[in-house]
């Protein structure tokens, strides 16, 4: 287990005028930490702390209700994923409950009703989330060298977004007590966690402990930038490891793409600088299908589940 730790990105520059030296070290320093793992983490980053804080509290008394009462919150049908409560099958190494939420407009949320102010917690979280996802994308579009506002005319429509509470259970000292390794296939992903801990990343080959902080979200970029990015910016590797003895209490937002977008690597990451392009495209919401199937019915061999691998172009040629 190594023993460094992720970057930490003070985020204030972006909040007032004046300051480009905190900016360009920034950028700098993102720029470092996507090209190498895809992780880092942001401090001053406008989300309110007491709001987190609140947002941990209520999910921890929700989660604590009886599944009767949970369950009054069970997602309708129709929606593209299972929005309100839900908790993962007992044969999978995930073992968590979780409310999931899209934007507060989407007609697909159920709310739980209890402990009273939740709904409006995960609203408020979400309208935070929302504004960090969009300046996080614009940092990495100025850290890529793209035109300006590129990516956010590319990742216009936020009605793909969603956020989740999660409390993974209790691990025990027979069972594997790890979510498998992956990467995320969106665009980004912003995480808080509490005192338990149990997030870690994969870092030049080892596995680095995200040691919780009330003050920082962690950041990851996804399998959508690395594609575009013609793996300039890696989709970072990254697990859970459920501790012993207690649950552990967490909020995830994904910062989305909406479905109907063709990713493929951006010319000027390929035929621009002369690079042949390492992925072949795809449209994202055929990506996410294959995903989410291979969590239903995952694979008998592990090496043929859906990963961004699946459209790997392999330019190696034959002499």
């Amino acid at each position: 287990m190594a023993n460094s730790s992720i970057p930490t990105v003070d985020l204030s520059p972006f909040f007032k005028e004046g300051d480009e030296d905190g900016k360009k070290k920034a950028i700098e320093t993102i720029s470092q930490a996507c090209s190498e793992y895809g992780f880092f983490q942001i401090e001053n980053h406008g989300v309110p702390l007491d709001l987190m804080s609140r947002a941990l509290n209520h999910s921890k008394t929700f989660f604590d209700f009886s599944d009767e009462e949970k369950h009054k919150s069970s997602p309708k049908s129709g929606a593209p994923l299972p929005a309100g409560y839900s908790k993962q099958p007992e044969h999978s190494p995930d073992k968590s409950e979780y409310v999931l939420v899209f934007p507060p407009e989407s007609s697909f949320n159920i709310y739980p009703p209890n402990p009273p102010g939740f709904r409006e917690v995960l609203e408020d979280m979400f309208k935070y989330f929302t504004k960090t996802g969009l300046l996080i994308e614009s940092i990495i579009n100025e850290c890529l060298g793209l035109p300006p506002n590129f990516l956010k005319e590319f990742n216009h429509d936020r009605t793909w977004d969603f956020l989740v509470a999660l409390r993974y259970f209790p691990a025990s000292e027979t069972e594997n007590n790890g979510l498998t390794e992956h990467e995320d296939g969106n665009c980004i992903t912003f995480v808080f966690q509490d005192e338990a801990g149990g997030l870690q990343v994969r870092k030049n080959g080892e596995w680095v402990p995200v040691t919780p902080n009330k003050n920082t979200i962690v950041v990851n970029v996804g399998d959508v930038i690395q594609v575009l990015s013609n793996k300039k910016f890696k989709s970072a590797t990254h697990r859970v490891v459920r501790p012993e003895g207690k649950s552990r209490y967490s909020y995830a937002f994904f910062y989305n793409l909406q479905g109907d977008k063709w990713v493929e690597p951006l010319p000027e990451f390929s035929k621009e600088i002369g690079e042949l392009p390492k992925y072949r495209g795809f449209l994202y919401k055929e990506y996410q299908a294959m995903r989410m199937r291979n969590k239903s019915h995952p694979p008998a061999r592990i090496e043929d589940a859906i990963h961004i691998t699946h459209y790997e172009i392999n330019n190696t040629h034959e002499p």
